[in-house]
């Protein structure tokens, strides 16, 4: 796992004070772009699927869509997109969360979850958990079960973890990459 972890870190960019002066940024783009890379990381998170009994993976908008679906399609699971409010047609379960300043709402199509779904969360980057735990909490309302919610990157210092633990209620957190 060593090894993933340096050909991973290896291809995200640092991108100095973006979107706004004093962050640092960091751009998976050339992840994306490499596809020995690409494929290391889609093979991490579809073991973490098959580990979790996952049923159904939850890509959240917009880069967990890119991570999530190959990862689907390598586990053999069917693939849910969470997008923000608004983006999905048809009947929506939706959920309202907090951001730093304001908030936002995510949906999901209830009609693709049920009672015996197993849905492993994926996306790109845990910050302060608050997409995360909405997310968790949209898949329960649609009455299926988290197994649970894996990301490339965890960017510890925000303390997106200690958020979402609970929330979790003993699924498990998994990312491949502690920044």
């Amino acid at each position: 796992m060593t090894e993933i972890r340096e050909l991973l870190l290896s291809r995200i960019r640092d991108v100095a004070d973006y979107p706004e002066p004093g962050v640092m940024f960091k751009d998976i783009t050339p992840l994306l772009a490499d596809p020995a890379a690409f494929t290391a990381l889609t093979d991490a998170l579809a073991e973490i699927a098959e580990r979790t009994g996952a049923t159904k993976v939850v890509g959240l908008e917009a880069r967990g869509f890119i991570l999530g679906a190959p990862v689907a399609v390598r586990a053999g699971l069917g693939f849910i997109p969470v997008r923000k409010a608004g983006k999905l047609p048809g009947a929506t379960l939706a959920q309202a969360y907090d951001l730093e300043y304001g908030s936002a709402e995510i949906e999901v199509h209830a009609e693709d979850l049920n009672p015996e779904d197993r849905v492993l969360i994926v996306d790109d980057v845990l910050a302060t958990g608050g997409t995360a735990e909405a997310s968790v909490e949209l898949i329960r309302r649609a009455g299926a079960e988290v197994a649970g919610l894996a990301v490339l990157m965890e960017l510890g210092f925000l303390s997106g973890r200690a958020r979402l633990e609970p929330a979790l209620n003993g699924a498990p957190l998994e990312a491949l990459l502690t920044v």
